[in-house]
């Protein structure tokens, strides 16, 4: 460490370790939660309009509840990540929130009952995390080419969402064209501030365009204030988490399903964790880092299915891209983040005032962190050097991987668990090739003509 990161240093924003001045720290770590929120509670929203518990439907107010929740435990995992509990968490600025991933396989299963998609969160993140902690004996597997082609596709498998975001909100129909000024707006003002600002303004460009395209979007009435009320009349100024509200069911095929997303997961948290080493940090990923990364994902999954009922958690892309565009890794800072947060969830109007941004703003705001996340794994592919192997690991993996994904159908006579991972998630069928390939080609073929 640093001998002047002991001391509280502004510039401590751009090392790892060290403390950050107060005032410093909450604008940063305010702007990585802000690019997550939305995409934080979405997943459980959408859920918890499906589930069914007990034979009794989902209620507005229980929505309201693991919303809370999921804030909560999100929080909860991003400062287990940065400051580990034994061997869990990497140690690394890595914000953790609620996955997508999970989701359509979940929806099915809380259609049924929401208890067996609790068991089979437990049971998934269980084993997820049994896998971090020995990882050792698989890490080595991991080569620089593979972790390359993982971080390419979680960035291009984002580019959709940043730009469907950017298009929409609750007022207009989507490709408005209030929709699409507002979202020029946040993203002109975000380049402007990067390219023409000085000190750390510079480097909260996120939080100034998301500032500028709030104000705007108020302007064309796309922001339901009537919505921040009703929140804070279902659950109060103050409230605190349910936990244990929902017994969990242990069924065979659910546990077996959901297990199978859960080794998804843990591939993009490795992709995460190894981008944000080497865009943020200007290094390589260690084996412990790995290790409690994924230990983290899974344990502190069971963790939010079991005591809090949400769906599991893991590592935010956008958040890597953030790091990687400001330079800002700093665990203190993103800690602050992790704390507003917490206190989200704690206190439900600044849950409320948070998700009330519109998703064109969002957009506005993300659209550029996910191509950075796509230029770091090209970055790492060109590390590893394009000789003949990795070359053909690289084209074929992307390939495929990404390539099955934009065509509808092709999985439709695979069973039903073969689609609901690849067909609809790039990272994983990249990640199954291009370890695959990995291990087969040998390295003899760099050696022929």
């Amino acid at each position: 460490m640093n001998s002047n990161d002991s001391n509280v240093d502004a510039s401590n924003i751009y090392r790892l370790d060290g403390k950050v001045p107060i005032g410093k720290a909450i604008p940063f770590g305010l702007q990585h939660i802000l690019a997550m929120f939305v995409s934080n509670v979405t997943p459980i929203i959408l859920l918890a309009g499906v589930a069914m518990y007990n034979g009794v439907a989902f209620d507005n107010i229980t929505a309201a509840h693991l919303v809370q929740n999921c804030m909560i435990i999100a929080g909860i995992g991003t400062l287990i990540q940065l400051y580990p509990l034994w061997k869990i968490g990497s140690g690394l600025p890595i914000v953790m929130g609620i996955s997508f991933t999970f989701l359509s396989a979940l929806m099915v299963i809380a259609q049924e009952d929401y208890g067996i998609a609790v068991g089979a969160i437990i049971v998934g993140g269980v084993i997820e995390g049994l896998l971090g902690l020995t990882a050792k004996f698989w890490a080595k597997f991991i080569t620089p080419v593979v972790a390359g082609c993982v971080v390419t596709s979680i960035g291009v498998s984002l580019l959709n969402v940043g730009m469907s975001s950017f298009a929409q909100s609750s007022s207009y129909e989507i490709g408005s064209w209030q929709n699409l000024l507002v979202g020029l707006i946040t993203i002109v003002i975000c380049i402007l501030t990067q390219t023409l600002g000085k000190g750390f303004i510079k480097q909260l460009n996120l939080l100034v365009g998301l500032l500028v395209g709030y104000i705007v979007s108020i302007a064309f009435g796309m922001v339901d204030f009537a919505s921040i009320g009703n929140t804070i009349n279902e659950l109060g100024w103050i409230a605190l988490p349910q936990m244990f509200a929902y017994k969990p069911v242990f069924k065979l095929g659910p546990i077996i399903s959901i297990t199978l997303v859960f080794l998804v997961s843990a591939v993009e948290t490795i992709g995460d964790s190894s981008a944000i080493c080497k865009g943020g940090l200007k290094r390589d990923i260690k084996n412990n880092e790995i290790s409690g990364s994924v230990a983290c994902d899974g344990f502190i999954s069971a963790i939010s299915g079991g005591v809090f009922g949400c769906s599991p958690i893991t590592s935010f892309s956008q958040n890597v891209g953030i790091c990687n565009m400001t330079g800002v890794v700093n665990r203190f800072t993103v800690m602050c983040g992790a704390v507003i947060m917490i206190a989200a969830g704690l206190f439900p109007a600044i849950g409320a005032i948070l998700t009330s941004v519109p998703n064109c703003v969002l957009g506005g705001c993300t659209t550029m962190l996910f191509g950075s996340i796509a230029i770091a794994g090209m970055n790492m592919l060109h590390d590893a050097g394009f000789n003949q192997k990795n070359t053909i690991i690289t084209a074929t993996s992307l390939s495929i991987g990404i390539g099955v994904t934009q065509v509808d159908g092709f999985f439709s006579h695979l069973p039903a668990a073969v689609g609901d991972i690849f067909a609809g998630n790039s990272v994983a069928g990249v990640f199954v090739v291009s370890l695959l390939l990995s291990l087969i080609i040998p390295e003899s073929v760099n050696k022929e003509n």
